[in-house]
């Protein structure tokens, strides 16, 4: 096989391979691959044709993934996941929470969760807490206002 075939072979399976993905994750090794089949013709060291693949994949990646970033992909398109709808929602507190010694757990729509307290304050068990933010495993809770845990009862 000769160096040109080898690279167009590239060039389509790279072009393949992006069309199946559902982001932008190999097109920089498309122009990468293009680039080495126009060296090829031109001449048969095959590490001029890889430096050049090389080197025309990461200045495209450089030059243009920043731009299709900001242009092509829309500002907090971050998907939502099941997680994040526990966010803003009650749990009680099974174990209690203290961030000094790091430990504390809640229990939210059936699930155990590791848990500190937002503010920083000791929770007791049994109280009914607020869902503020997730990070990793663990939730970050505050106290529920008063009137909101009458209403539970």
């Amino acid at each position: 096989m000769t160096p040109t075939v080898f690279w167009v072979i590239a060039v389509i399976v790279f072009a393949v391979v992006e069309g199946i993905t559902v982001g932008l994750a190999s097109i920089w090794f498309v122009a990468g691959a293009l680039a080495a089949v126009i060296v090829s013709l031109f001449t048969s060291n095959i590490w001029i044709q890889a430096a050049v693949f090389l080197a025309v994949s990461i200045l495209s990646l450089a030059a243009f993934k920043p731009l299709v970033e900001r242009y092509l992909i829309p500002k907090g398109s971050k998907a939502a996941t099941n997680i994040d709808s526990i966010i803003g929602r009650e749990a009680v507190v099974r174990e209690d929470i203290c961030n000094l010694e790091n430990r504390g757990q809640v229990k939210i729509g059936g699930l155990e969760w590791s848990a500190l307290s937002e503010t920083g304050e000791d929770i007791p068990a049994g109280t009914v807490v607020v869902v503020d933010r997730i990070e990793g495993v663990r939730v970050y809770v505050h106290p529920a206002p008063v009137e909101s845990v009458s209403t539970q009862g």
